[in-house]
């Protein structure tokens, strides 16, 4: 089929003609970056956290004198043992998706020049490893040696663990065991490597340093209180902390359980992700209501010309034009107002996310999603204008001859 005739049509036509193409740029800048944000949201809900959610649960109090710290904790310790289904109870700073509690600066000297991040620390007693369910890659678990008192933030000299992200990010192809980091004074010696350990509060930047943790060991004291990480079976779980949270107003009635943050690990994914799964949910519902709309403008401005065209449509018929060959016009005549609309709507994608990646730090859109979001607008420009196609393909020859 020649071109050069449809776009000698379209030229007698340029309004409407400009007015769909507008709107499918539009569709086409609105849905590449929408499905990237969205494809963004669903990465960072399905993110590792390295530890044992279905068996674990998070005790926070506040609001208790801090002189009292190391009586707290015995007697929190002792009475959570005690609620029946409790497997263990261990005294740690906070967990994956509770509150942050310890992100800090490190370098690879003592000096303070070679500066490498950003990392969050997980401060936990004796056994707290084990009872999160961390994966041991290389290298050992702490012994009771390694648990020093915390005189500050964290004990002065300390051997922890580090993710394998962690340590692929500071010593790239090298063997981490052995090795040294510093934050300010404080001094750290690598004796493990885990496979995950989720940050505590996944930020906005994607998946770029979100297994970026330390479990430092330490001694329970007044620098490390009131954070309790509860472990018992999965079906039991639900009713221990139940009881576990009722049970602390007998066991520290000086202090106020923070109901916010005294939940199941999986509770606390759900709630940190909540604000994600209502973004993506919006995005869904623009994405499809753009699309509905461009598909109707299609059907409508498809359906007008068709109306206009019977008689020149009866004529072609009349010369020998076949019903296959007035469906191929329409939808070719589509197919070409659809791309000028993304060839527009390409260059407006990349414009609308180099503005996000200034404004609100996302990423840059991967080049892929342009071609699939050009396919996905075509099958759809061919879907909208297949029954106003159809309808033109069926007008009988005889109409050339009416009204002459």
């Amino acid at each position: 089929m020649q071109i050069q005739p449809i776009l000698s049509a379209l030229k007698k036509h340029r309004l409407s003609t400009a007015l769909i193409a507008l709107e499918i740029a539009l569709a086409c800048a609105v849905l590449c970056n929408a499905c990237y944000l969205i494809a963004g949201r669903l990465s960072a809900m399905r993110i590792d956290s390295g530890v044992d959610e279905t068996s674990l649960g998070f005790l926070s109090l506040q609001g208790f004198d801090g002189s009292q710290a190391s009586d707290l904790n015995a007697r929190v310790v002792a009475g959570l043992r005690a609620v029946p289904g409790v497997e263990s109870v261990h005294v740690i700073n906070s967990v994956p998706f509770g509150p942050q509690a310890g992100a800090v600066g490190i370098t690879l000297d003592q000096a303070g020049k070679q500066f490498r991040g950003v990392p969050e620390l997980y401060i936990g007693d004796p056994g707290t490893p084990e009872a999160l369910g961390l994966q041991l890659v290389a290298g050992r678990m702490p012994t009771a040696d390694d648990y020093q008192p915390i005189k500050t933030f964290v004990p002065a000299s300390s051997r922890v663990l580090i993710t394998r992200t962690l340590a692929e990010h500071l010593w790239p192809g090298k063997d981490p065991l052995g090795k040294e980091f510093w934050s300010g004074p404080f001094h750290f010696r690598v004796i493990g490597v885990v496979a995950n350990l989720a940050i505590q509060q996944y930020d906005e930047e994607g998946e770029h340093g979100a297994q970026w943790t330390v479990f430092v060991p330490a001694q329970p004291g007044p620098q490390l209180a009131g954070t309790y990480l509860v472990r018992a079976k999965p079906r039991d779980l639900d009713r221990v902390m139940t009881e576990a949270k009722a049970a602390m107003a007998r066991i520290a009635p000086d202090a106020v359980v923070d109901h916010e943050d005294s939940q199941t690990i999986r509770e606390l994914r759900r709630h940190f992700f909540q604000t994600d799964r209502a973004m993506a949910g919006l995005l869904v519902g623009v994405i499809v209501a753009l699309l509905g709309v461009t598909a109707f403008g299609i059907v409508g401005l498809a359906s007008f010309w068709v109306a206009q065209r019977r008689k020149q449509i009866g004529i072609r018929r009349a010369l020998g034009a076949t019903r296959a060959d007035i469906l191929r016009y329409f939808q070719t005549e589509n197919f070409l107002i659809v791309t000028f609309g993304i060839v527009l709507g390409i260059a407006l994608a990349i414009g609308i996310n180099l503005g996000l990646m200034k404004f609100f730090e996302v990423p840059r859109l991967p080049l892929w999603y342009l071609p699939v979001g050009a396919i996905a607008l075509w099958l759809l420009g061919q879907l909208a204008v297949l029954v106003p196609a159809l309808r033109a393909a069926a007008v009988p020859p005889v109409v050339a001859t009416r009204s002459v």
